[in-house]
């Protein structure tokens, strides 16, 4: 077994043991060495958003001390879920592997799949009523926005 997943794997133990989420774990690894570290604590953080990828970036962004995992990889014992897809990308890193299937994990009884399909669907179009999405109040709150891109000492990330 690959190292990186087998450290991923042993927080999956942990979390077997103790129910503070479901059986996923992740490493984020930079020039060969572990830099964060997350199982899913869904449950023990009362936080639909704790899943194992999510707190490995959080862990390594609080290790490093930045926002940005560019030159970063992720080792995921699942395949990440739209949430955590998302997350990755925003943290600027390139590559993922992973064990489970997407298939494995609704095997099990994970729903990524109703959120895959469900994007699928806003995508074509279609309101299938799973969430109602309506613009409200842009005139007001494009304001902020307009002061932010005029902000000379913005960081764009």
């Amino acid at each position: 077994m690959n190292k990186y997943m087998n450290e991923a794997e042993k927080l999956v133990q942990e979390n077997l043991i103790d129910n503070s989420g479901g059986p996923f774990g992740a490493v984020i690894v930079k020039n060969g060495v572990i830099i964060g570290r997350g199982s899913n604590h869904v449950i023990k953080n009362n936080d639909p958003t704790a899943h194992a990828e999510i707190e490995a970036i959080r862990d390594a962004c609080k290790n490093i001390k930045s926002y940005d995992l560019t030159g970063c990889s992720i080792y995921t014992t699942c395949y990440p879920c739209p949430m955590c897809l998302s997350a990755i990308i925003w943290s600027n890193m390139k590559k993922v592997y992973y064990g489970n299937t997407k298939e494995d994990a609704a095997s099990i009884g994970f729903r990524d799949e109703f959120i895959y399909d469900y994007i699928d669907k806003l995508s074509k179009g279609i309101d299938d009523g799973t969430l109602k999405i309506k613009n409200i109040d842009r005139n007001k709150t494009i304001k902020e926005f307009d002061e932010y891109m005029d902000k000379e000492d913005k960081i764009i990330y």
